[in-house]
């Protein structure tokens, strides 16, 4: 589990339940370890040490079949409890490949159902993503995980194509999970999600980590990128008490140069959540209606963000030429007039619209 000072470190804004919206609450995580079981000059114990933070952990650039199995005795012998994992299959096209993981706390997590890697039908992805649905012990929530390492390559336009596609995929996910509130996409994305190529997953979900960066500089004590992420529904999902970039180069002791070299070049990052027992839009939609007296008694022509529903259009304005997403609070204060609506926000962009200045 976090710690209290790390669970107090960075608040995330909590979705507001309505009555007989109940929650569990797991620790999660997701963490490239450069290049696991590649060579051996990895240390184990400080890897261990890191990752029992969390009770789930999603690994990105595993080398080796064996190197997860690895960890997964180092973090025995730390934790004095069992832990399990799965793995994909050696990904990527040419002669690099890497395996997906994910590992968990057997006292606290069970693997349910669904673990598949994606059929990317456009052969979009340079590594295509990997998924399965679990489930918490402790109130017997079920969530679903996918993870993946998005391309680097020479510059921001070879990572653009497979960022945009990350909204069929999430779609995909809702699919394949049906009736699963609590989705997670976690991993390496090469990209800080202030880019506007993450438009089109925007509309559906959101990052939990906005501001900071989670590479490990050269530079002792410094950060570069915020590359790493964790992506949850905008609207129906979990609550979200915490999320922290883990500062683990200081955790364990070490500097940046000897933790680049024995541990990894990303810094994990972790949520402390609140598993849903609804399904997707159920406590949001009977919250709507609830804000809507409030609205008409009020007066207010703004409306709290958690009132869009997933799958909603973008709505623009024809006379200020401005759009918003279902999570932006003016969403529903358009006239009927003046309102006009589109599938995606690259439409909205393509037909010369701009986003509301007060979305988030």
């Amino acid at each position: 589990m976090l710690s209290l000072a790390l669970r107090a470190s960075i608040l995330a804004g909590a979705l507001i339940a309505s009555p007989g919206y109940t929650f569990a609450e797991v620790t999660i995580g997701t963490w490239n370890i450069q290049r696991l079981g590649h060579n051996n000059q990895k240390s184990f114990p400080k890897l261990a040490e890191v990752a029992s933070k969390v009770e789930f952990l999603a690994i990105q650039e595993v080398m080796t079949e064996d190197a997860v199995a690895k960890l997964e005795s180092a973090v025995e012998k730390i934790t004095g409890t069992s832990w399990s994992s799965i793995q994909s299959h050696a990904i990527g096209r040419g002669s690099y490949k890497e395996h997906y993981a994910f590992m968990w706390r057997d006292d606290a997590v069970a693997y349910e159902d669904g673990a598949v890697t994606y059929l990317d039908r456009g052969d979009t992805f340079e590594r295509e993503p990997f998924s399965a649905r679990f489930r918490d012990l402790d109130d017997n929530q079920l969530f679903a995980a996918a993870t993946v390492h998005i391309l680097y390559g020479k510059d921001t336009s070879d990572r653009t194509p497979e960022i945009k596609a990350l909204a069929d995929y999430w779609s995909w996910l809702g699919d394949v999970y049906e009736n699963t509130p609590n989705l997670f996409l976690m991993g390496d994305f090469n990209m800080p999600p202030s880019d506007h190529s993450w438009r089109p997953l925007k509309a559906h979900a959101k990052p939990l980590i906005t501001t900071g960066a989670s590479t490990l500089s050269s530079k002792e004590g410094k950060f570069a990128s915020l590359y790493d992420n964790i992506w949850v529904r905008r609207v129906g999902g979990p609550a979200v008490e915490a999320s922290i970039v883990l500062n683990y180069p200081r955790l364990i002791g070490w500097s940046h140069t000897k933790s680049r070299k024995h541990v990894s070049d990303h810094a994990p990052v972790l949520a402390q959540v609140k598993l849903s027992s609804s399904s997707p839009g159920a406590a949001s939609a009977g919250l709507a209606s609830e804000l809507f007296r409030h609205r008409e008694r009020e007066g207010s022509d703004l409306l709290p963000s958690t009132l869009a529903t997933a799958g909603s259009p973008i709505i623009g304005n024809r006379n200020s030429q401005i759009y918003h997403r279902p999570d932006c609070p003016s969403y529903n204060a358009v006239s009927a007039k003046n309102r006009v609506e589109f599938v995606t926000e690259d439409a909205a962009s393509e037909a010369g619209y701009r986003l509301a200045g007060n979305c988030p």
